[in-house]
């Protein structure tokens, strides 16, 4: 009988742990909670010249956008 050691077992359980972790990104994606991290990675591609907001001002900024430009949400 010959037992599964060291890489052979790790692979599906490192496809699983990758597989979740995407899950969690999407979840994390759909509740804006990435919001911030997007917006950095935007403003550095497009604006490199110009410091982005502050986490708190963008947030800010973000619920405020949201409240007056309210597009398609379910509430």
């Amino acid at each position: 009988m010959r037992t599964v050691t060291g890489g052979t077992a790790r692979r599906p359980l490192a496809r699983i742990r990758a597989a979740l972790h995407e899950a969690w990104q999407i979840a994390r994606g759909i509740t804006g909670e990435r919001a911030y991290e997007i917006y950095l990675d935007h403003h550095r591609r497009t604006h490199p010249d110009r410091p982005p907001m502050g986490e708190r001002e963008f947030w800010r900024w973000y619920i405020d956008r949201g409240d007056t430009q309210p597009g398609s949400r379910c509430c």
